[in-house]
């Protein structure tokens, strides 16, 4: 998804720069519910308040729609040889997808020595202490403003 709204938001429309659109997955990730987060977020750069209640009304209520719809015949899919591959083909596909977003994102992120290294440490940590994310984004957070604060002084 996060591929999807790069190209539109930033790439075609330009509603969004790449920071703002970094900002709306920061915040996502630091709460609750990620993408919602980020609808509601990117909704508010985009249009204020209204637009950020339409954004998170569009992510809830299909959601709820299809679920409804589709809680019968789920089970009953997984359970079939041929659509349990397509479903696992799905899954392998959102990885990518996931992937080339992380790419993408990474070059405008990681812009120098020190951006590469929070970014090294925060993987080593995360995966040899598994450790909350959100102490990740605090401890990045605090290492930006103190760079903000040395460097713009």
């Amino acid at each position: 998804m996060l591929a999807f709204l790069r190209t539109d938001l930033v790439q075609n429309l330009h509603w969004l720069t790449d920071k703002q659109l970094l900002d709306a997955i920061s915040i996502g990730q630091f709460t609750p519910g990620p993408v919602f987060t980020t609808a509601t977020f990117i909704g508010y750069v985009i249009g204020g308040w209204p637009a950020a209640l339409l954004a998170t009304l569009a992510m809830f209520l299909p959601s709820f729609v299809l679920i409804a719809l589709i809680h019968p015949v789920a089970s009953r899919l997984r359970q079939a040889t041929w659509t349990a591959t397509l479903l696992d083909g799905v899954n392998a596909a959102a990885l990518a997808l996931m992937t080339g977003v992380l790419v993408q994102l990474g070059q405008h992120a990681l812009t120098d020595i020190l951006t590469v290294a929070i970014a090294i440490l925060a993987f080593v940590i995360l995966l040899r202490f598994k450790l909350n994310s959100v102490w990740l984004i605090l401890a990045g957070a605090v290492i930006g403003l103190l760079r903000f604060w040395i460097v713009g002084m």
